[in-house]
């Protein structure tokens, strides 16, 4: 993290390169470089050839203001008139050019994944794969430039960020083989397992559409409909409901492959895997409240996350890793079916072997041009990676190059500066809308002698991709799915078992809001059914919660099912790295023990967030960057009380309504209700010398998770290590209802 000439750790979020001047700037000069955490594209042709030229070439160029094809404009302020009072004339070419692009800059949104979040990145092989996988950028310590791109799935690109929903996963490799897209979500099954309901299913998640709502939400009565009468979705539902669908964030999210790929080793042999990414800061979530706070507060809350932590340098790792099978003639493991999407195999049974490192420590230079164009292809594939036959991936096949070419205009997508290929194009794909290659020869066909025959197919020899040779069984035509499909209960039995009592809590609290949306009881009544044959208790308490009677399972729950320790995120401990502190002070704060403190947090490659009364210098060069007015619980993993927090000047209904709750006389009440979020959401407090009154007063410092002391620095160090657990779920004793 950057200082200040004081030394102070500047947090991230600066909006350009060089500070603001007071006055409009009139000197011309050439346009500012991106800043130091942002990346473009790099500057390979529409054909894959290093230009190497800056990555600023792609960017606008020259001191003066130009129209589209660089002719310089002297007025941008007013359109050509017939005299100064007079009628807009038809020839203002420059009118005509800026509002003509203006009418066109939105391009359809994405049907499902239309909020996202991207950056920049490099993965580095083990070596570990090496055996099992021909493909080049497993080799150890092969270095190959990635773009991820973070999304919800079902809300539209105006949605909030913690929407109670999967999360895509995606990832595009430019290899020196071509790109590999390895298109995933932070849940490792998906609702349906044929891709012929894929519509069905989105249908039923998006908003009703009589009246176009709810937004970005699963919580009404369409999608229970559909999930309840089409009981393969069970598994999945029963993630969404748990915390997993409502993740801290991208940070700390897993990915999942979700499918069952192919792997082929230099000699022709053959394996299946499953892909998993995990990431290095842990799978850690937020509480429901929270996420309702968070949607109304800074609805932005995932994409700023990411950004920030990649600005402070506190970048987010993830290790691939892959469940390794036999690539038998039937595709099972021990009587799961490899090829149903909507199975998990425990990683007891087969662990995840680690075959490489993603680090991602650069924030697109514009969202458009990277993150909205970005298009992802599951045909985008490598020597040595292959597919199955998987009935959801095989849909999946044809639906994202075909969505492309609605999407992005027409089929040269591909050659869309984020999309290029880093290796060598020639494809003899030619015209077509928006065709930025300038294509030689004239034989775009095999075979040709006009163009000396180029191009040539490549020998084997020279790694060219070859579809792997799967014998085909003799059979017959027939809509019809296999007999090991048909289990649609023991694998989310097996989830639900696997969660610890406190994420079961959480999870029958979410079925409760969720159906309790729903305004047919009779939808409410066949998701019961449902849920008691996942486990009689869930559904019971579930029920409970509705005022429904207890309801029969639709069969038997399934018995002899052993739990995954993979699957909980509670128990464990993790890095802290990008973690935000919020420091509460007051007017009668030490300032030098405050600098000393944020020094601290920042050492340990954290955020330090000083929260003050007003903005601007607390003392001693510290600036506050957030106010008891603009403050909120939302945003801090951890808060620390500095000092005492008396009222500030604008703690008065009509300038701030927060401050009418009620509170302890001489307390800020905007102060309060920040430190009672925090203690209710089961965040780590901290506090020393007038602060810890703050607390007693509050009567919130006799919990779990409340730390008090004289020095504030080793106050951190102790919410240090309840951080690495992420909450403090202790404080708050369980029901009992799930033991």
């Amino acid at each position: 993290m950057s200082t200040n000439e004081n030394n102070i750790p500047q947090v991230p979020g600066v909006p350009g390169v060089e500070p603001a001047s007071v006055e409009e700037p009139t000197t011309p000069r050439p346009p500012l470089p991106p800043k130091a955490d942002q990346s473009g594209p790099e500057t390979v042709t529409p054909t894959g050839a290093k230009t190497g030229v800056p990555k600023t070439a792609n960017a606008q160029q020259g001191e003066y203001l130009t129209t589209a094809h660089g002719a310089r404009l002297t007025n941008s302020d007013q359109s050509l008139k017939a005299g100064a009072r007079g009628p807009i004339l038809l020839q203002d070419h420059h009118f005509r050019e800026k509002i003509s692009h203006f009418d066109h800059e939105r391009i359809p949104e994405r049907v499902v994944h239309a909020r996202g979040a991207g950056a920049h990145g490099t993965f580095r092989g083990y070596g570990t794969a090496s055996k099992i996988s021909q493909a080049g950028l497993f080799a150890k310590d092969k270095e190959t430039p990635v773009f991820v791109r973070f999304s919800t799935v079902l809300g539209s690109r105006g949605s909030g960020d913690l929407a109670r929903d999967t999360r895509g996963f995606a990832t595009k490799f430019y290899t020196d083989e071509g790109n590999w897209d390895l298109v995933g979500n932070n849940m490792p099954v998906f609702f349906i397992q044929d891709a012929i309901k894929f519509p069905d299913v989105v249908h039923a998640a998006k908003p009703q559409p009589d009246r176009e709502i709810p937004q970005a939400q699963s919580a009404h009565d369409t999608f229970w409909d559909f999930v309840s009468l089409h009981t393969e979705a069970q598994h999945h539902t029963l993630w969404n409901m748990s915390d997993r669908g409502i993740p801290r964030s991208f940070r700390m999210m897993e990915g999942f492959g979700v499918h069952t790929f192919r792997l082929i080793a230099e000699g022709g042999e053959t394996v299946l895997v499953k892909f998993h990414w995990k990431p290095r800061l842990g799978v850690h979530s937020v509480t429901w409240e929270e996420a309702q706070l968070i949607n109304g507060a800074d609805p932005d809350f995932h994409r700023r996350d990411l950004a920030d932590a990649i600005e402070a340098g506190a970048f987010p790792q993830w290790e691939l890793g892959v469940q390794v099978f036999e690539d038998n003639d039937d595709q099972t493991f021990q009587g799961i079916d490899l090829l149903d999407p909507t199975k998990i195999v425990p990683e007891e049974l087969v662990p995840v072997e680690p075959i490489g490192l993603m680090t991602l420590d650069k924030n697109p230079t514009n969202y458009f041009a990277e993150t909205e164009q970005i298009a992802f292809n599951p045909n985008n594939l490598v020597p040595g990676i292959d597919v199955t036959n998987d009935p959801l991936l095989q849909g999946r096949l044809f639906s994202y190059l075909d969505t492309q070419i609605t999407r992005l205009g027409g089929p040269n997508w591909n050659q869309l500066p984020i999309n290029r290929s880093h290796a060598p194009v020639n494809d003899m794909l030619r015209d077509g809308m928006h065709q930025t290659a300038v294509h030689g020869g004239v034989a775009p066909y095999r075979p040709n002698s006009l163009d000396g025959g180029n191009p040539f197919e490549t020998p084997a020899d020279a790694r060219p991709f070859i579809d792997y040779p799967q014998p085909v069984a003799a059979s017959v035509k027939e809509r019809k799915r296999p007999q090991s499909f048909e289990d649609h209960f023991s694998h989310p039995r097996l989830f639900w078992l696997s969660l610890s009592e406190v994420e079961r809590e959480h999870t029958a609290q979410a079925y409760a809001f969720e159906l309790g949306k729903c305004w047919d009881e009779n939808i409410r009544v066949r998701q019961l059914r449902h849920l008691a044959s996942i486990d009689p208790d869930l559904g019971r308490n579930v029920a409970t919660m509705l005022g429904l009677p207890e309801p029969e399972p639709t069969e038997a729950p399934a018995k002899d099912v052993e739990p995954s320790a993979a699957f909980t995120q509670v128990g464990k401990t993790w890095p802290t790295e990008g973690r935000q502190i919020g420091i509460v002070v007051g007017p009668d704060v030490d300032v030098a023990a405050l600098k000393s403190l944020i020094i601290a947090v920042d050492e340990a490659d954290m955020v330090p967030l000083v929260i003050a009364p007003t903005g601007g210098e607390v003392g001693g060069g510290v600036v506050a960057q957030r106010t008891y007015l603009t403050a909120r619980s939302i945003e801090f993993d951890a808060v620390l009380v500095a000092s005492n927090a008396a009222p500030g000047n604008d703690a008065h209904h009509g300038l701030d309504a927060k401050a009418a709750a009620a509170g302890p006389e001489g307390l800020d009440p905007r102060v309060a209700l920040l430190l009672q979020e925090v203690w209710r959401q089961a965040k780590a407090l901290g506090a020393w010398g007038s602060g810890a009154e703050v607390l007693t007063t509050l009567k919130l410092d006799d919990s779990a998770g409340v730390e008090t002391g004289s020095d504030p620095v080793e106050v951190f160090k102790t919410i240090m290590a309840l951080l690495s657990q992420h909450r403090a779920w202790d404080r708050f004793p369980t029901t009992g209802r799930f033991a």
